[in-house]
């Protein structure tokens, strides 16, 4: 559609997730799934090296999480569904074929609910199928040339690929997809998650149309490893295509590749069609029958999903949506957070315990270097610490203090008895400490008894500064006050 000679685009982008699935083996042998700190191609055997004659046997734990991964996105799960062999040559396939699924995959027709800019949107989900990892190929220098090695110990770990509908209309809506995405997986504990190892991997197809017109030729985008690489790539290519279609020119049907560094697309090959991995069921491998019982008891496994937790929290104790979010965006954290505040905890506690974990917790938990979902308090001392702050014996300054200095396993009480941070019950030490406040800060005190009594705050810090942030503010405010009010 064009208005007074403009032309107004309409962008569709469709997402396919690679995501490697949380097992002890790998998706056809017994080998280890478990490769990324091994030495190179020691995790192999005939089966997933490739050698001829070797006979796969089907991982039943891999299966069940692809379910559990097509329940949690509201997928149907046909009774019937079979491998398929997906033909190409790489350098890490060593079968010069990948064992996959074509046409009856395990897991179809599903959704995800997605909050975009405070509106919910539905993404389609087209299916999740069950695949087998590739080996890995390392470039490095040696004898002073460059070369490329082989690694199998990846070749044959379970995969699943999550191809979504063509639903998204811009980068950003693209990016919060694989947030969402990617949470759901490690919540229902399917998968790590991992983008830096290769764990959770995306392919973006992309294409620009006139609004209103049919659908342009899509371009697909591979090798991004972050969701910001993502975003930036479709935004790259958004505007490269619409530029093409300004020129009046077409935009040709390709893969292209994101070079991180230059924060462009560049040309690999023109895009394959199903036809060209010739796909035919995999001889070695039975059909895959998933009864009703079986599909039943995968979803008794299925967890509360962020979005709903998210939700009940909001609705139960009144926090804002930002704040739900960040304690329900890993689900080790949110189960801390629940266990703390108890099933009949009241809202003032849950607000407090919020508090303390998206802000000192959290920022503790970053300046450590520690995964998302692990905190340096576990569900005891986190229990602990709020019950002797509620209790007057610890102040939040001194609580403060107090947090890094915390051992593994110890008390948080025990903590601060150990470093004299607890609470001065010393009134006299107060009131010296509230006299020698007053005396070094004539001018608060000229204020306050001006009638600005917000400069009695200064005073009250000041105060609690002297006792080494161990007295108690309510009684530091009662002992000031007392004092000016006799000057």
């Amino acid at each position: 559609m064009a208005r007074n000679g403009e032309r107004h685009y309409e962008t569709v982008i469709g997402l396919e997730v690679h995501a490697q699935v949380l097992t002890a083996s790998k998706m056809f042998c017994g080998c280890s799934a478990h490769y990324a700190d091994a030495p190179p191609n020691t995790h192999v055997c005939p089966v997933c090296g490739g050698f001829p004659g070797a006979l796969p046997v089907m991982n039943r734990a891999a299966v069940e999480k692809i379910v559990l991964t097509g329940l949690a996105l509201n997928c149907d799960v046909p009774a019937f569904s079979k491998m398929d062999r997906k033909n190409y040559f790489y350098p890490d396939l060593p079968k010069g074929y990948q064992v996959s699924q074509y046409d009856l995959p395990l897991c179809v027709d599903g959704f995800l609910e997605l909050a975009v800019d405070g509106e919910m949107r539905r993404i389609g989900i087209t299916r999740v199928h069950a695949e087998e990892d590739t080996g890995r190929l390392v470039h490095r220098r040696e004898h002073g040339r460059e070369v490329s090695l082989v690694d199998l110990n990846r070749s044959g770990v379970p995969l699943m690929e999550i191809v979504g509908e063509p639903d998204l209309r811009s980068p950003e809506e693209a990016r919060e997809y694989l947030v969402a995405l990617r949470q759901i997986l490690r919540y229902i504990g399917v998968s790590s998650g991992n983008m830096e190892e290769g764990a959770f991997r995306c392919d973006a197809n992309i294409s620009v149309r006139e609004i209103g017109g049919p659908l342009g030729a899509k371009v697909e985008i591979k090798n991004m490893n972050s969701f910001r690489a993502v975003e930036r790539a479709l935004r790259y290519e958004e505007e490269r295509q619409r530029a093409i279609l300004d020129a009046g020119d077409n935009v040709a049907q390709e893969t292209r590749g994101w070079v991180e560094d230059r924060g462009v697309t560049v040309g690999q090959r023109t895009k394959e069609q199903a036809h060209d991995y010739r796909y035919f069921p995999e001889p070695d491998l039975p059909p895959l029958h998933v009864s009703a019982e079986m599909a039943a008891a995968v979803r008794e496994r299925l967890p509360e999903l962020p979005m709903a937790r998210r939700q009940r929290l909001r609705e139960r104790f009144g926090f804002a949506a930002a704040d739900a979010a960040l304690l329900t965006a890993e689900r080790e954290v949110a189960d801390i957070f629940e266990a703390v505040v108890g099933a009949e905890g009241d809202g003032e506690r849950a607000r407090t315990a919020a508090n303390w974990i998206v802000n000192d917790i959290s920022g503790l938990q970053r300046a450590r270097g520690l995964p998302p979902e692990q905190l340096p308090l576990d569900v005891e001392q986190l229990r602990d610490l709020l019950d002797v702050v509620g209790e007057g014996a610890l102040t939040t300054r001194a609580a403060k203090e107090l947090l890094p200095e915390i051992a593994p396993g110890e008390r948080p009480r025990d903590a601060a008895a150990r470093l004299n941070l607890l609470a001065l019950d010393d009134e006299a030490a107060v009131r010296d400490a509230a006299l020698a406040a007053i005396d070094a800060f004539p001018a608060a005190v000229a204020d306050y008894a001006g009638g600005k009594t917000a400069a009695i705050g200064r005073l009250i810090g000041e105060t609690i500064k002297r006792t080494g942030g161990r007295a108690k503010p309510d009684q530091v405010r009662r002992l000031l006050e007392d004092e000016l009010s006799r000057r």
